[in-house]
């Protein structure tokens, strides 16, 4: 009897192939956006713990900052087992570059090159051979030397002779020293040698991993809502299925098949349906991350320097998890359906009716639980910190946004209810909200993927148009000047200082600052500064005290993160302490700096070097004097950029940064459509015993048709009018409390009404174009369909 029963279910989706497609597609999609996201992370984290393992960084301390080969010779003969490393970018090119010393390597690693062969040692240290995972050599630039393949490396790496990357770098400085011997003593007695010099600790959780956790949570966050969107698609799509089967669920309990069976039978199903639309998700999720992962690799890359593999690797660990996910989706979607189907008694009444049509208790209920959520997560707010409470409280919105949707929707339909004239009409209004309870699931999903949609693209605006502004003032000078060494910084500047108004020198050490690893960057006292550094709080006559040496200025990040402003006092380490004179705006830095003026900046660093500068003069002469510096010393065109160039490059990276965030958008977009399209289509069956008499009262099917084609778009533009507010608290959220706790630095909030009246005019489109087939449908359905319907037990 069991397998018959089990049969007699399943020919429910035989009869209705559309809501079984509807079903397998929602669930196939939520989970296809999730374990996409979770690839592209998991992708990011290998080539993260890739690079940490090079030469066995991951487990051995660093001197980092002021070194150089002469410092390395200076330690090897004081008995400290240490070999040097340079790391760079190849100018010109993504690849980083990663040099050391053949004779001095740490134990062998994953990434460490065997060089026992004579003649490869030979070419190795003659710069006439590199080394690179075999994904990187076949994008090695051709100003490079063979290379041979060590697939221990991280992508985008590249591992040559120190000497031979120093020259790539025209540099004469070292990246760290990495301390093979564990004994701590030793790690600090070397570091007493070297005082310019910052002891670090191995890099046991990967110093990339940390730095991009909040690019990787935004992901994450996009995946969750995602799959939250495309869970209600399930949810409404297995509710409408169990409200269709209450006859036959009647029947079977009637024969006598006990409850418990009954239950178990129809949870098989929902496993064999997992099993099907999971499987199709992670297919789906591959393909997704192939598409972004490029996108994602390119920002990462110029935002922080990572290199991410291009390829996907094939990991249980995201396809595990995107199966588990389309479980808990499905347990979620169908668990509450099969607990009322266990306590429904063995002849309740098998009237169909609309999917969770709520009484009034219930929206009422509904309104409480939104109301709820919306103030803890102004609790989390006020009262928490940290980047998890920031998401926390952004969940609480737009979960809680989502549940008054409802409510809202509920009373304005009764308002208009109240004051339509003629029957049809009120019958209009009344119809329409009847249908909330059953087109609620969908709306929802589409508040929350339109709010999603305005708060992160007002949240782009606002960052575009103040990094714009930003970079003009902070990239005042015309020219930016990077030499290969101090001497021949010291060359440049002599040569250039009689042809242009200003030279002003950059200079940047490592430094502990207030405890933690950060830049101590010099400028000079300078009318460019005083007029163009954006200072967001500072001491009264700033610049006068700041070039008396009397104290620093500090970036957004270290003030946030320590509390510290204008007046207060900054810990350099054993420096001491020095006045906090102002803080200025540094966007893209993830690190805490200090900006010192530059007497007072080689007071405290006398070994400090020269080797970058900005020369100021008429713009319509910087492209000459770029084109005579080169010429004249021989230097390469990335050693002396123009202003417009930097500029260019910088926001190239932002588009890049957004570039993922606004394929997300429009997937999650697309999949609020289709939930929509799923419920219109579903109820647009079960509701003809409301539509029929209106039928027979003398209405045609047109006018019923473009009545339903009305009825959605209202709802649809009321949806996305209440959109727009919750999306621009996200907006606020995302710059105020996510952004200060992942970055460090704060954003205005800058409005856009013609953004915003964009995405709900693409928004009523999709409604429009989601509406449009069943009111079709209805408008060609046949007079005896409709006339069935009094035939018929209702």
């Amino acid at each position: 009897m069991r397998w018959a029963a089990f049969q007699a279910l399943l020919s429910h989706w035989r009869r209705h192939p559309l809501q079984l497609l509807t079903l397998l597609i929602g669930l196939a999609m939520a989970t296809g956006l999730w374990t996409g996201v979770q690839a592209i992370n998991a992708q990011a984290r290998l080539s993260y713990d890739q690079a940490a393992q090079t030469l066995g960084q991951d487990r051995l301390l660093r001197l980092e900052g002021g070194l150089t080969l002469a410092d390395f010779a200076t330690a090897r003969r004081a008995g400290f087992t240490v070999s040097p490393v340079l790391e760079g970018r190849l100018p010109g090119s993504t690849l980083r570059l990663f040099g050391v010393d053949p004779f001095t390597l740490p134990p062998r690693g994953p990434a460490t090159p065997d060089l026992t062969e004579p003649d490869l040692l030979r070419a190795f240290l003659a710069g006439e051979v590199v080394f690179a995972s075999s994904e990187t050599l076949a994008r090695l630039p051709d100003s490079l030397p063979p290379g041979r393949i060590l697939d221990g490396l991280a992508p985008g790496l590249v591992m040559a002779d120190i000497l031979a990357v120093q020259t790539y770098l025209r540099t004469e400085d070292i990246t760290r020293l990495l301390i093979s011997d564990p004994d701590l003593d030793a790690a600090d007695a070397l570091a007493d040698l070297f005082p310019q010099a910052v002891l670090s600790q191995p890099q046991s959780d990967s110093d990339l991993d940390r730095l991009t956790d909040s690019f990787h949570l935004n992901l994450t966050a996009f995946g969750l809502l995602a799959f939250a969107v495309g869970l209600f698609i399930v949810h409404a799509t297995i509710g409408l299925a169990f409200e269709q089967r209450r006859p036959l669920v009647r029947t079977l309990r009637a024969l006598g098949l006990p409850s418990g069976a009954l239950v178990t039978l129809l949870g098989a199903e929902l496993a064999l349906l997992t099993l099907v639309a999971g499987g199709a998700g992670v297919l789906l999720g591959y393909l997704v991350a192939a598409a972004l992962l490029p996108g994602v690799a390119a920002t990462l890359s110029g935002l922080y320097g990572a290199a991410v593999g291009g390829s996907l690797t094939l990991s249980p660990a995201w396809w595990l998890s995107g199966l588990a996910m389309a479980g808990v989706g499905m347990v979620t979607a169908g668990g509450h359906s099969l607990w009322h189907l266990s306590r429904l008694p063995i002849l309740a009444p098998a009237m169909p009716r609309a999917w969770a049509r709520a009484q009034g208790r219930s929206i009422r209920m509904q309104g409480l639980a939104g109301c709820a959520l919306i103030a803890a997560a102004a609790a989390l707010i006020w009262l928490g910190s940290g980047l998890l409470i920031g998401f926390m409280a952004l969940g609480g919105l737009l979960v809680g946004a989502a549940f008054l949707l409802p409510p809202i929707l509920v009373s304005i339909l009764d308002f208009g209810t109240k004051r339509a004239q003629g029957a049809l009409s009120q019958w209009l209004w009344s119809d329409t909200r009847q249908q909330v309870p059953g087109l609620s699931l969908a709306l929802m999903a589409l508040l929350l993927a339109l709010s999603a949609n305005i708060g992160v693209s007002t949240m782009v605006g606002s960052f575009r148009e103040t990094f714009t502004g930003w970079l003009d003032q902070r990239l005042a000078a015309e020219l930016y000047v990077t030499a290969s060494s101090p001497a021949q910084a010291e060359q440049l500047i002599a040569w250039a200082e009689p042809r242009v108004s200003a030279v002003l020198p950059g200079v940047m050490e490592d430094v502990r600052l207030n405890g933690t690893n950060g830049q101590a960057l010099a400028i000079a006292d300078d009318p460019t500064y005083r007029q163009n550094w954006p200072l967001l709080d500072q001491v009264p006559n700033v610049w006068e005290a700041f070039a008396a040496g009397q104290g620093v200025l500090i970036n957004e990040q270290l003030a946030r993160r320590d509390s510290l402003w204008a007046g207060g006092q900054v810990a350099f380490g054993a420096d001491g302490t020095r006045r906090v004179l102002g803080v200025y705006s540094d966007y893209g830095n993830p690190l805490p700096q200090a900006m010192m003026e530059l007497s007072a900046f080689f007071q405290a660093f006398p070994d400090a070097k020269i080797s970058r500068f900005a020369l100021r003069l008429p713009p319509d002469d910087a492209a000459d004097l770029a084109q005579e510096m080169v010429t004249t010393f021989d230097l390469s065109p990335q050693s002396v950029v123009p202003q417009a160039e930097i500029k260019a490059f910088s926001m190239r990276v932002f588009e890049q940064t957004f570039a993922v965030t606004a394929a997300l958008n429009v997937l999650t977009l697309g999949v609020a459509a289709f939930a929509l399209w799923a419920s219109l289509t579903t109820l647009g069956t079960m509701r003809l015993p409301q539509v029929a008499p209106v039928w027979a009262l003398g209405q045609t099917r047109r006018t019923l048709a473009l009545a339903d084609l009305g009825r959605a778009l209202l709802l649809g533009s009321l949806t996305a009018c209440l959109a727009v507010p919750v999306g621009i608290a996200l907006a606020w959220m995302l710059l105020a409390v996510v952004n200060v706790e992942a970055f460090g630095w704060r954003l205005p909030l800058l409005p856009d009404p013609g953004g915003w009246v964009l995405l709900v005019v693409w928004a009523i489109i999709a409604t429009a174009l989601a509406a449009a087939f069943p009111a079709w449908r209805l408008w060609r359905m046949p007079p005896a369909a409709l006339v069935k319907v009094f035939a018929h037990e209702r």
